[in-house]
């Protein structure tokens, strides 16, 4: 929605969280003024309110994001997404498009079927991507690997792994070796994860540590290197992922570095994922008292959520009971929203001329106003818009929480509606208050999905143990048929090298060079080679890294690095 209204496309979004006021003004701003796009989730189609206003609107298509959620095969399964084709019914929207980047063949047919898309017309780029070279590297040392493959490939990198403390710990270590770094995940208050998202963004730091929670949404073309010290749950979520990486279109790699325990580790949580229909009612029902809500009550309430004082109040199981949320977000019941955060935003109440005569009576305020139309210019009179008070301190000479008595001064006055950021985890109630004994969830339904996750779980296994060329295992997987190999990746690199060494002397190459010697002296060592052979052979040698050259003589590296690509 940002990147549409930069470029003068307007753009709106209601989400959870957003008052009951601002939704009315973004829906009526759809019917009325001239903006273009409106973003929504599928959860929001179901509400009345929602569906009244969208009758009055010209839609003249429908887009579904992220549409693998549709499918029951899907790695990100919402039933909310079901609810879609039900919408484009009532309304009679004539065209649609779903869009995905990671579907296999299931997924594209029950999306078609699920949202009644006749004649629908299958767009599919080649899931191969020329530019980026796909490694696994089986090791105990990951942190070692990782300086290895920062220092050999220079630029931006992410480098994701499961937990909040790991990001930290493993971006502490980057800088104790001198290496740009910084972390990022989900339990960040606001302010610090979009300071530390523009700061990578804009080059000033360059590693990011961080959870899976980095990267949706984010534009960065230049990404030289993708690594994973964590394995992911599914290839999906993995391709995706990598695929951040080298969306300029020139060389950039994607590297997966794990060892046995990571192995298990996978299986085991995926096996500790699986909650029966019983622990759901039970997690729904200690929410419901959490909040003392009675049956009926509060349909997209966003509410604020402390985890861990929820799972002490009642002597739940930490991990279980996540799991148990996130199934219920999944059955579209409730929206975890961790650390939720917004810029603040305000809209003027008064009209021009009404908002001139309260400058004039109140002169000590005259400066603020003027600050924020100088800011925000005139669309403040029409849309709310997001503010930050740091910016609005900054020009006036003072701090952000007078800014904000200030505003809220004004709020109180009825000249502008302001809503200050809520800086916390907050939880949203979907559906009105349900009997935790009647929950709407398909026990058959979840039960397939226990498997569907193993049997993804077994796919990325698969993949970090193959000898295949990564990019036809991704192409196989998203069912694109093909022969080619991508010649890049780690193990086309050595199946490369292993039919060369049959004529090229590697093996006899690195063993003469116990010293360092030149080209003439392996020619008298190595005389039944020409000297193309051993020139070819010093040269793979030197893009593995196991041999430099000084002075016109070669000798060994104590270390290497596999494959050259590092």
């Amino acid at each position: 929605m940002e990147q549409l209204n930069k470029k003068g496309i307007k753009a709106a979004a209601v989400f959870s969280g957003v008052s009951r006021r601002e939704t009315d003004i973004t829906l009526d701003n759809c019917i009325y003024s001239n903006f273009r796009f409106i973003y929504v989730s599928p959860e929001r189609l179901k509400t009345t309110l929602f569906k009244e206003r969208a009758r009055q609107m010209n839609i003249s298509l429908l887009a579904v994001d992220e549409a693998h959620c549709i499918s029951q095969w899907g790695y990100d399964f919402r039933p909310p997404y079901l609810e879609i084709a039900d919408f484009k019914r009532s309304l009679q929207i004539k065209k649609i498009i779903a869009l995905t980047a990671t579907a296999t063949k299931e997924v594209k047919a029950d999306i078609i079927s699920r949202l009644g898309m006749r004649d629908a017309r299958v767009f599919q780029k080649s899931f191969a991507r020329a530019n980026l070279s796909y490694s696994t590297f089986r090791l105990e040392n990951k942190e070692q690997k990782l300086l290895d493959i920062l220092k050999n490939v220079p630029g931006t990198s992410v480098v994701y792994v499961r937990t909040r403390k790991q990001t930290k710990t493993t971006a502490d270590f980057l800088r104790r070796q001198q290496i740009s770094a910084d972390f990022y995940h989900a339990g960040l208050n606001g302010r610090e994860r979009s300071e530390k998202q523009d700061a990578w963004i804009n080059n000033r730091i360059r590693v990011m540590v961080a959870t899976n929670a980095f990267g949706m949404g984010i534009d960065k073309p230049d990404v030289r290197t993708v690594i994973h010290l964590d394995l992911p749950d599914s290839l999906e979520a993995y391709y995706q992922e990598a695929g951040r990486a080298g969306r300029d279109e020139r060389k950039a790699y994607a590297v997966a570095l794990f060892h046995q325990q990571d192995i298990d580790s996978l299986k085991e949580r995926t096996e500790k994922k699986t909650v029966s229909p019983d622990q759901l009612k039970q997690t729904y029902q200690a929410l419901a008292n959490y909040y003392q809500l009675a049956i009926g009550s509060n349909t997209f309430s966003s509410l604020p959520f402390q985890y861990d004082q929820f799972v002490r109040t009642y002597n739940l199981p930490i991990l279980e009971t996540y799991t148990a949320l996130k199934k219920l977000e999944n059955e579209g019941l409730i929206q975890l929203n961790e650390g939720f955060f917004d810029l603040s935003k305000l809209i003027f109440t008064l009209d021009r001329h009404e908002t001139y005569k309260f400058q004039i009576a109140n002169p000590k305020l005259d400066s603020l106003i003027k600050t924020l139309l100088r800011l925000y210019g005139g669309e403040l009179f029409n849309t709310y818009l997001k503010i930050k008070e740091k910016e609005i301190a900054s020009l006036l000479k003072t701090n952000e929480d007078q800014v904000k008595q200030w505003l809220q001064y004004l709020s109180d006055q009825e000249v502008i509606n302001y809503e200050p950021n809520a800086d916390c985890p907050t939880i949203t109630f979907l559906t009105e208050r349900l009997d935790s004994e009647n929950l709407p969830i398909d026990s058959e339904q979840i039960k397939r999905r226990g498997r569907l996750a193993i049997e993804k779980v077994e796919a990325v296994i698969n993949y970090m143990q193959s000898g295949d060329c990564r990019t036809q295992i991704f192409q196989r997987y998203f069912d694109e048929e093909t022969s080619l190999t991508c010649g890049i990746c780690d193990n086309d690199l050595n199946k490369k090298k292993e039919m060369a060494s049959k004529e090229i002397p590697v093996d006899q190459v690195e063993s003469a060079l116990d010293a360092p010697r030149s080209i003439t002296d392996l020619r008298a060592l190595l005389s039944e080679y020409t000297e193309a052979q051993i020139i070819a052979a010093l040269r793979i040698l030197m893009e593995d890294g196991k041999v430099v050259e000084n002075r016109g003589k070669f000798l060994l590296q104590v270390s290497g690095i596999r494959n050259g690509d590092f």
